[in-house]
């Protein structure tokens, strides 16, 4: 193995929300040894939840994008390492090969890496026109081409597929979304919540297929030109935009020697198995308390955060176990879906609320304690939620659908 042509105290691999928090907390604590972050994309560290939302309408500019401005970095001494990709890890002697022949030796290493969008596994998936939004690049692209297209099918009904369909259906173009789940956001919630999404896309025109499957994508001369469903039917499409999650970033660790698979396992100060080494973010599978001590990977900006803040403490002598309450949001038309907790595993929801006034909750329980809460367009009782979710409070479901008691009296 030739010498490492650069060394650094601490070396975090990945650009984005987590491993800019990471570098961000450690010269907050006082952190004063060299630290280094290696990107994969030539950009400065970026806020990604935009991308398919106000990004991708056009309504934000790149550099209101950015996490923090170029001067910062200098100034607090992070070397950024941008448009080059880690390619393995020598755990034992603390080494990182590039993709481009360059080694990074370390002293102690965070793993930020994310994931990469799931791609179809079909034929057609990679013909032109076949979009995902998962980098500002993609979105760059998405948009150059959508100059010329007026029908667009988005795959997958969650938040990245919603949103994007939101945008684009205001834009005047015909947008098909197909789901595989017999309603929209099934893996993260509530029926009546699902069917609230559903009206409120249609009544804005997007055609919603549910209980759909692709079988494959069509094209003439590499081009995309439509989507052949489970049934043999064809939506036409000029640009297909995939939003069917993402596959966790973790395949040099995993060839290291981690312990992990559907993402990197990490106990609750986020160290991996290997020596040294800590993940944080989308690609970190760990025990959650609000999952009910399940292993989980939480794919949002406030996991990336928080962990990122628990491997500064970690580091910095002051180690404190990691339990943050997940939260989520969403903005779709004039909705904005603000989410805590974790809804999988509840034997219970309760409406709260009129959907009709396109302003209420669903609160989960399980046995008979808050697990979870989405409010749309609810703030109060989002910012209540939050405290019934946190302490596990136990309150009936009369209570709860009552919107004459404020949700923060249950929790007093």
């Amino acid at each position: 193995m030739a010498e490492p042509q650069q060394s650094f105290d601490i070396v975090i691999v990945g650009a984005g929300h987590g491993g800019a928090q990471a570098a961000i907390a450690l010269r907050q604590r006082g952190f004063a040894g060299s630290v280094a972050m290696i990107g994969d994309e030539p950009d400065l560290p970026y806020e990604r939840p935009p991308l398919s939302k106000d990004y991708l309408a056009g309504e934000r500019p790149v550099e209101r994008l950015l996490i923090r401005q170029p001067h910062f970095w200098e100034e607090r001494s992070v070397t950024l390492l941008l448009g080059r990709q880690v390619v393995a890890v020598a755990a034992d002697k603390h080494v990182l090969t590039l993709a481009d022949g360059g080694m990074v030796s370390y002293g102690q290493l965070i793993w930020a890496t994310g994931g990469a969008p799931r791609r179809l596994a079909c034929d057609g998936g990679d013909l032109s026109g076949m979009h995902t939004i998962r980098a500002r690049a993609d979105v760059d692209r998405l948009m150059r081409e959508l100059r010329e297209a007026h029908r667009v099918v988005v795959i997958g009904g969650g938040y990245i597929g919603l949103e994007a369909a939101a945008v684009l259906s205001k834009t005047g173009r015909d947008v098909t979304v197909i789901e595989a789940q017999d309603r929209v956001l099934a893996r993260v919630a509530g029926e009546p919540l699902s069917r609230f999404y559903e009206a409120e896309h249609r009544a804005r025109g997007v055609d919603l297929r549910l209980g759909s499957t692709v079988a494959c994508t069509e094209g003439y001369e590499g081009r995309v030109t439509g989507v052949r469903l489970g049934d043999g039917s064809v939506v036409a499409a000029d640009i297909v935009i995939v939003g069917i999650g993402i596959v966790p970033a973790v395949e040099p660790l995993i060839a290291a020697g981690a312990v992990g698979g559907n993402g990197v396992a990490v106990d609750d100060h986020c160290h991996t198995s290997l020596p040294n080494v800590f993940a944080i973010g989308d690609c970190a599978l760990h025990v959650n308390a609000f999952a009910d001590g399940a292993a989980i990977r939480l794919e949002s900006v406030q996991n990336a955060n928080d962990m990122a803040g628990t491997v500064a403490r970690a580091i910095t002598g002051a180690p404190e176990p990691y339990r943050a309450v997940p939260w989520f949001w969403s903005n779709q038309y004039d909705l904005k879906l603000q989410t805590v907790g974790l809804s999988a595993g509840h034997d219970a929801a309760v409406l709260r609320g009129d959907p009709a006034q396109r302003s209420f909750s669903l609160i989960y329980l399980r046995a008979g304690k808050v697990i979870a809460i989405d409010c749309v367009n609810a703030v109060k009782d989002y910012v209540a939620g939050r405290a019934l979710v946190e302490r596990g409070i136990v309150a009936t479901a009369a209570q709860l659908a009552d919107t004459a008691i404020p949700l923060k009296t249950l929790s007093a």
